[in-house]
């Protein structure tokens, strides 16, 4: 989701792609299941007419606040303070069973997010360890770096920040967290500096850890599971699905959810009757699309952005 400038001049990340892939009919109905500070809607918008239809999500109370107050005169647009993965019960809140022409997702943290030290999200500046997209609402990462015993730490490293440097610093953390708990981003940020020595070309060396902080402590993974299935529920035949995320975990969980839904059940493969529930449901359309030289000069936030697209197949007809 991440994006340069204020929440006014907020610039969304491959936003031209975003609008193509989302084939936006004037009067279709949309789905912004990542408003963030409204890049993605604010465009979407401009395309429909009277009669479409826009319906926002966001799980953090200040975007939702933002949108409700951008688009409080313009009865086109509904705003939900959610999770992604509810997205169904909102949608039943404008009319049961209500279905999209386009479904967008742009995962991970917005650039006001990362830009507002509160928040916590930024190994680049300090401010309370927190991470959390839902202020108030469950346990922080402090309370994960303080609390989690070292073998659960190692866990969290690997399989959501991909860090091989997992044991180190979970290590060093267990130790000093013994004489001074962990309060601050900057503190784990320089700590973790000083034990993964290694650099990766444009990353910071706390950069994984603070993924895998970010991702356990919203359940991120679990959450973009059971959107991605509430989405595909969702769309109308030819209906879009657009996805932008920002690391190898979110990009293989999508690519893998369009791709089985783009396939033959292999129950069936290579049989001539292919029964309707077995047959494939989604068309890929192209192959993942990245941020050209010239957007990731002007926003390097956007160096890791990778959209994925896929369209309901009307019942009957093959991909």
């Amino acid at each position: 989701m991440s994006g340069s400038g204020t929440a006014a001049e907020h610039t969304p990340v491959l936003l031209p792609q975003v609008l193509a892939a989302l084939n936006v009919r004037a009067s279709g109905v949309y789905l912004d299941a990542t408003y963030g500070r409204g890049g993605h809607a604010g465009a979407i918008v401009e395309k429909l007419v009277a009669d479409g239809r826009l319906l926002c999500l966001d799980r953090d109370p200040v975007a939702v606040a933002e949108a409700r107050t951008r688009f409080a005169a313009d009865s086109r647009v509904s705003v939900f303070l959610s999770p992604f993965s509810a997205l169904a019960a909102c949608a039943d809140h404008i009319a049961p069973g209500l279905k999209f022409d386009g479904i967008l997702f742009d995962l991970g943290v917005s650039s006001p997010q990362l830009d507002d030290p509160s928040r916590g999200f930024s190994f680049m500046q300090d401010g309370p360890l927190d991470m959390r997209m839902s202020k108030d609402v469950g346990p922080t990462a402090a309370d994960v770096v303080n609390g989690a015993s070292e073998a659960e730490l190692i866990r969290i490293f690997r399989e959501f920040g991909e860090e091989r440097f997992a044991p180190r610093i979970a290590r060093a953390i267990v130790a000093d967290r013994a004489s001074k708990p962990f309060e601050r981003t900057l503190e784990l940020a320089e700590m973790i500096s000083r034990v993964a020595r290694t650099r990766e070309r444009h990353k910071h060396p706390a950069t994984r850890v603070f993924q895998a902080l970010r991702i356990h402590v919203n359940g991120e993974l679990d959450e973009l599971e059971a959107a991605l299935n509430a989405a595909f529920e969702r769309l109308l035949p030819q209906g879009r699905l657009a996805v932008i995320s920002f690391h190898s975990l979110e990009d293989r969980m999508v690519k893998q959810f369009m791709r089985r839904h783009a396939s033959t059940d292999p129950v069936y493969a290579g049989l001539p009757f292919v029964p309707a529930h077995a047959a494939p449901k989604l068309r890929l359309v192209g192959k993942a699309i990245q941020a050209d030289s010239e957007e990731t000069a002007r926003n390097p936030r956007a160096r890791s952005a990778r959209l994925r697209v896929a369209e309901r197949l009307v019942e009957g007809i093959a991909a």
